[in-house]
């Protein structure tokens, strides 16, 4: 195995070296030039071989270099110091560090002149620091922090911004357990949800999570947005690498926005109902007090001793035809408030699914995780967008509601799509962990101004029935479902 090392040379040797390097003989004449040397230089070996070296030493500095280097042929290491400038082809001077290596040979004295361009590295050490800088003043206006976290040694390394807002401004590292300890307890299972996803193999290796941090040492809460990418090696994850940023001011003004949509949202559906219920009562008042009179005749005459069938026949005809009065003015009136042509399209349910709850992130709600069953290459499905949207809305606005309510450390939300057995329908499930409804007022969820909320008119699920139905689907709830409320609706596939 070392015997073929014998045959190699050193003119072999030399030209495989990849700093630039000349051989130069006691009278200082070039000898040897390798390939790298004719490129810094940018002469060819037979135009450099018998040039004098001092030839590419810039003139005012070869007085320099013959007190510095020839007339003293001992051994220099390339360092601070060994330093001059030399001259390429174009007359453009270089900052080189050099290093030489006497060689004694029984006829003469060679030396071997090794040159690394100095001004490269100095150019690239400046651009290095004007890039931290510029990195440095973004994060700085940014607010961003930055993090590494080390999933072998369960260890996180972590910038001043973050060790402030976790109130451990001298700890370069920490571990993870301590990291996580200053996260707020609601907070921690859908952040781990967040980490778990972006480390499976087959995911993207992206990590996005918001979540609170409770600074230890002066007790102020504190909400963070985190973004970051998980490494692989050999398919297993081996580091989380991201930037926090400080969301509070945003989170503060998000549900001070919430509260005055909601209470405008609140107002609008008391008017809508306010007004619909005038609407209905203007077109049943008068069927109703004719309805009314005639039974008046009736208990009358049965009352009385001048009973007439024919008086009797002729009232009850006339209960008749004001009820049907009455059913004809309420369907007449629905079909008024419900007028316009449904436009439908083919859609992904998927889609309309993650535009759905896109929108009620937006809103506000964002303190709940979401579990998704999803059928694989399922059709599209023939509906409306703008309304499956809002029931689908409605669907997630209930379930975050119950949930919140009930004071639950982790709010989850469990979607399902899959293919209803037997048919050519697509069946969506939403079902969350909160307390659920009993059988009694299962039972009455749909009707209209039935409500289980303080503040609430009882018209969604109401109208999110309408919208189901009118788009050819279904939607309703399985009584008793555990855990929490299960809601179900149908749709479609698209012909």
């Amino acid at each position: 195995m070392i015997y073929p090392l014998k045959k190699l040379s050193f003119r072999t040797i030399f030209d495989a070296v990849a700093d630039a390097m000349l051989l130069t003989d006691d009278s200082d004449h070039i000898v040897l030039v390798n390939p790298a040397a004719q490129q810094l230089f940018g002469y060819s070996a037979e135009e450099l071989s018998g040039l004098a070296i001092e030839m590419l030493i810039v003139p005012r500095y070869r007085g320099q270099y013959q007190e510095l280097f020839l007339n003293r042929p001992a051994k220099h290491s390339k360092s601070v110091g060994n330093e001059l400038i030399a001259l390429n082809r174009d007359g453009k001077e270089m900052l080189l560090d050099v290093s030489l290596s006497p060689i004694k040979t029984q006829q003469q004295l060679y030396v071997l002149i090794t040159f690394n361009a100095t001004n490269r590295r100095l150019d690239a050490e400046e651009a290095l620091r004007g890039s931290e800088e510029r990195l440095r003043l973004a994060k700085q206006a940014a607010g961003l922090g930055v993090f590494d976290y080390d999933f072998k040694h369960n260890i996180v390394y972590w910038d001043q911004q973050m060790r402030m807002l976790w109130g451990k401004p001298s700890e370069e590292s920490i571990s993870y357990e301590e990291f996580v300890a200053a996260i707020h307890p609601e907070d921690r299972a859908a952040r781990q949800a967040a980490i778990d996803k972006a480390m499976d193999p087959a995911s993207d290796g992206e990590f996005k999570a918001e979540y609170r941090v409770i600074n230890s040492a002066n007790d102020v809460e504190r909400w963070i947005s985190a973004r970051g990418r998980v490494y692989f090696e050999s398919g297993f994850a081996y580091r989380l690498i991201g930037v926090t940023r400080d969301i509070t001011e945003q989170k503060i003004l998000q549900r001070k926005l919430q509260a005055q949509r909601n209470e405008t949202e609140k107002i609008i559906k008391q008017q809508v109902a306010a007004r619909t219920a005038s609407a209905i009562a203007h077109e049943l008042n008068q069927p109703l007090a004719a309805i009314s009179a005639y039974c008046e005749v009736v208990l009358h005459a049965l009352l009385s001793d001048a009973f007439n069938s024919g008086d009797l026949r002729r009232a009850l005809e006339g209960c008749v035809e004001q009820a049907q009065r009455a059913g004809r003015s309420l369907h007449e009136l629905l079909a008024f408030l419900q007028k316009g042509e449904l436009i439908t399209e083919q859609l992904n349910l998927h889609d309309v699914i993650n535009e759905a709850l896109s929108i009620v992130y937006s809103d506000g709600y964002r303190r709940f995780h979401v579990v998704f069953h999803f059928e694989k290459n399922l059709p599209p499905v023939q509906c409306n967008r703008t309304q499956i949207q809002k029931v689908l809305i409605n669907l997630f606005r209930n379930a975050i509601e119950a949930m919140d309510a009930s004071d639950l450390p982790t709010l989850t939300i469990t979607t399902t799509l899959h293919t209803l057995a037997g048919t050519k329908m697509a069946k969506v499930i939403v079902q969350d962990n909160g307390p659920g409804l009993d059988h009694d007022i299962a039972e009455r969820i749909f009707e209209p101004f039935f409500t289980t909320k303080p503040t609430g008119i009882g018209m969604g699920l109401d109208i999110s029935r309408a919208l189901a139905e009118v788009n050819g689907g279904q939607l309703w709830v399985e009584p008793d479902a555990k855990p929490g409320a299960k809601f179900q609706f149908t749709l479609p596939f698209a012909p």
